[in-house]
């Protein structure tokens, strides 16, 4: 099974349409796939629920498709570098549902081991519990989190081989790992592709059995998402 494409848009063709939920992985603007983001919103799909630890900014990442209109829905825990985003939002354009960063990992994690459902301690007592199950065990307050399933999981890795085992890099670790897991259909983006045999098992972060297609983008932007610099 040849599971390279050779570009993003080809990549997406025929798995991607209006209506679906997309996992994209990511923290910050670290470790996105933003050939595949670019290719998404090229594809004009629309009425999309994106689960995503964050979304992007105003220009560059997920911000581009809150620009075009083609989300609806916003699955994240942290949206504070994006106006668009919050204009959306503010003005009942764009629904959100906010999740605590370790709960949003772990229903990734779950949904892509099959698991439905878990109990947490964080939320209780909050407006995060509400409209949720709350159950105790051993004498604490636990709130039940349904797990996460995209129709498409988007990734970013550094390296894959051929088969699909993927090797990540550093922050861009964080999230994906768990976005390739959740997808019923995950396509990786990756800087370097190699064969198979070439990478360490010992060295692999995701196995194959996650990845149904991978492209090449061996020169991306990585852009800063805070610039910091001295005065002097």
């Amino acid at each position: 099974m040849n599971k390279v494409y050779p570009d993003a848009a080809s990549a997406l063709a025929g798995i991607v349409s209006d209506g679906q939920t997309i996992a994209v992985g990511g923290f910050g603007l670290c470790g996105i796939p933003e050939a595949l983001i670019l290719a998404l919103r090229n594809a004009a799909v629309k009425q999309l629920t994106v689960i995503s630890n964050n979304a992007g900014v105003d220009d560059f990442g997920l911000g581009q498709l809150l620009t075009t209109r083609q989300i609806k829905k916003m699955i994240s825990s942290y949206v504070g570098e994006n106006k668009e985003f919050a204009r959306q939002y503010l003005a009942g354009e764009l629904e959100l549902e906010f999740t605590p960063q370790g709960t949003l990992a772990e229903k990734l994690r779950a949904g892509g081991s099959g698991i439905p459902a878990f109990y947490t301690k964080t939320g209780v007592g909050t407006i995060v519990a509400e409209g949720k199950e709350v159950r105790e065990f051993d004498g604490e307050q636990y709130v039940m989190e349904r797990s996460l399933v995209a129709d498409v999981s988007l990734v970013k890795a550094y390296m894959a081989d051929r088969a699909g085992n993927l090797v990540y890099r550093k922050t861009a670790r964080n999230f994906n790992p768990n976005v390739a897991m959740a997808g019923k259909i995950t396509v990786v983006e990756v800087e370097k592709l190699v064969e198979v045999g070439e990478i360490d098992p010992d060295q692999v972060h995701t196995p194959s059995i996650f990845v149904h297609r991978i492209v090449v983008n061996a020169a991306p932007e990585k852009r800063i998402e805070q610039r910091t610099v001295r005065t002097k």
